[in-house]
């Protein structure tokens, strides 16, 4: 579904040398998978997500998607801000937000965009709350929507950047669980940006770890884990704790180097 070859990004300060954000990134993420991305802070991977977003051109290598070269935001592709509640609009309720992406499809009425609009605010569990605006939401809430207004417009491939890194760690559980119950239910391609790796071992089909700037990959494990995940018997699981000491001692390592 999605592959990424050699990818290189420098960004050209106003004085100095060039700072090169991703040394030399490649992966490959099939169709129907959820594959995270983790490493240390400052790695790159909100600029790597942007360019597989098609939002800023890499200095070098490619982003394929579904073999076609990704020169510029791509149609099915969906890229989902960590800042949820900026990317929401403040004088549309939740209905009017949601809608949003189905307002440019051709061939529906205004009441089938509606009813389509009210299947996935159904889908989030934020059903009863259409009529509400954002800032009347908590943050748990505002990002339901934001999920709900991407899964709307049925995109191929859903890039998450960090989406639930500001939230408390109930409200985290219970995001990662229902999306995990949208992705099963609705055949999307994930790819997700965390800083949490526990987050990344129980969401995902496989991980990519990358190292400090400038950012190659390190690691690219495959979590087999038995879904349905649990948040409990999931994470208490040998082979899940074993997968996050890996990690984190991989990160850790790159962390801690010069």
């Amino acid at each position: 579904m999605l592959e990424v070859r050699g990818l290189r990004k420098e960004f050209q300060p106003l004085s100095g040398p060039p700072v090169i954000a991703i040394g030399d990134v490649s992966f490959r993420v099939e169709a129907r998978r959820f594959v995270s991305i983790v490493g240390p802070s400052g790695c790159g991977k909100s600029t790597l997500l942007q360019c597989v977003a098609g939002l800023m051109r890499p200095t070098a290598g490619t982003v394929l998607l579904e073999g076609q070269e990704v020169t510029g935001p791509p149609e099915g592709l969906i890229l989902l801000f960590q800042e949820y509640n900026k990317s929401l609009m403040a004088w549309r309720s939740v209905l009017a937000n949601v809608r949003f992406g189905l307002e440019n499809r051709r061939g529906m009425t205004a009441s089938e965009r509606d009813d389509e609009a009210r299947h996935y605010i159904d889908l989030v569990g934020l059903g009863g709350f259409e009529r509400h605006y954002p800032w009347e939401l908590s943050g748990g809430m505002q990002q339901r929507v934001a999920i709900a207004r991407a899964l709307a417009c049925k995109p191929r491939v859903l890039l998450m950047d960090e989406p639930f890194g500001s939230l408390d760690a109930l409200t985290r559980f219970d995001l990662e669980d229902t999306l995990l119950r949208l992705w099963a239910s609705l055949g999307s391609t994930i790819l997700f940006v965390t800083h949490d790796i526990e987050e990344a071992v129980y969401l995902s089909d496989r991980v990519y770890v990358l190292s400090r700037r400038p950012s190659r990959m390190l690691a690219d494990t495959a979590i087999e884990l038995p879904r349905p995940r649990n948040q409990l018997t999931s994470r208490e699981d040998p082979r899940f704790i074993k997968l996050r000491h890996q990690t984190f001692e991989m990160i850790s390592k790159e962390m801690t180097q010069a």
